[in-house]
């Protein structure tokens, strides 16, 4: 067998690829900001269509822009002929990708396109070609070669149409005003959408889960109370159960180094007062936060009148998938 250096193959591939995306920046001007106008006065949907490789990185163009806040969806161009054209609507722009611009299957339904009266916008490697020639605005994502040794394999070409997919749909999540939390409703599924969209009060514990000692109790007993609830902390709560302190494992050890006698000293002499607490309609990725910031590994939570209403810890955190 032929001796192949395959990392520096790999490393040319990736040189060449890079570089047909880094002249794209120069390209990214007045046809770029119609096409983004096009798109975000779209009352419909924006129809993605390409065929081959081209329809592969359609397909995740319009992935990236449905996520982003602008509904998207593929049609492939061979089935629009056979039906799926009424898929497409009045209210909708048309996104047409052909490396050549000589599509077939593209061309054939270019006049179905323009009788519907719909904005078309090109994405072509040959900015004199039929298809761009065709669009009411076309973006040239030419290349200078394809990566591929032989040329041929869409490569440089592909690259480029993805990264002008992902300019087009980023432009437009900032023209929209696109939160994080707009793309967590997009992904409940994921761990992007958990770490979003879940609120510390539907992970905390409440009740009598909670483990929780008066301020006049011994250390003694507050040592009982975490046994029990197994939170590795207890809260300390005056008469109306407004939080006034907290007692951790971390406190035992330094107690338990000062001599101290657990059956007779109040628990308010060595609980640690102004301690971090979390409200229940919080973001578990916030209560994260803060334990990350204060180096803590448990939270309590409190209302809006600082009444005890909850716990957690990291592992609850964890077990969420917060994490």
């Amino acid at each position: 067998m032929k001796n192949h250096n395959f990392i520096e193959l790999g490393k040319a591939v990736l040189r060449t690829e890079a570089e047909s995306v880094h002249d794209l920046i120069e390209r990214l001007d007045r046809p770029f900001h119609h096409a983004c106008e096009l798109m975000l006065a779209c009352e419909g949907r924006i129809v993605v269509i390409g065929m081959g490789k081209s329809g592969h990185i359609g397909g995740k163009i319009a992935a990236t822009l449905a996520s982003t806040g602008s509904p998207a969806f593929f049609v492939h161009p061979g089935e629009a002929s056979h039906g799926d054209m009424g898929m497409i609507t009045g209210k909708d722009v048309v996104l047409a990708l052909s490396n050549s611009g000589k599509t077939a299957e593209i061309l054939t339904i270019l006049p179905l396109i323009k009788r519907l009266a719909v904005p078309l916008i090109g994405i072509t490697g040959d900015p004199l070609s039929e298809l761009a020639r065709s669009a009411e605005v076309n973006l040239d994502v030419s290349v200078k070669s394809e990566a591929c040794p032989l040329n041929l394999a869409p490569t440089s070409s592909t690259t480029a149409t993805l990264a002008m997919g992902d300019a087009l749909a980023i432009a437009l999540l900032d023209a929209r005003g696109f939160t994080a939390e707009d793309f967590a409703l997009s992904h409940p599924g994921g761990a992007l959408g958990r770490r979003l969209l879940l609120h510390v009060e539907q992970i905390m514990h409440t009740g009598d889960a909670v483990p929780c000692v008066k301020e006049n109790e011994t250390l003694g007993i507050a040592l009982l109370e975490i046994t029990r609830k197994s939170l590795g902390m207890t809260a300390i709560v005056d008469d109306r159960k407004k939080i006034i302190g907290i007692f951790t494992d971390g406190d035992l050890r330094r107690t338990l180094d000062q001599g101290i006698d657990i059956r007779r000293t109040p628990i308010k002499d060595v609980m640690t007062s102004r301690c971090k607490v979390a409200s229940s309609g919080m973001l578990a990725a916030e209560a994260l936060q803060l334990m990350d910031r204060y180096k803590i590994n448990a939270l309590l939570v409190e209302d809006e009148e600082h009444i005890l209403v909850g716990a957690l810890n990291m592992h609850d955190l964890l077990r969420a998938g917060v994490v």
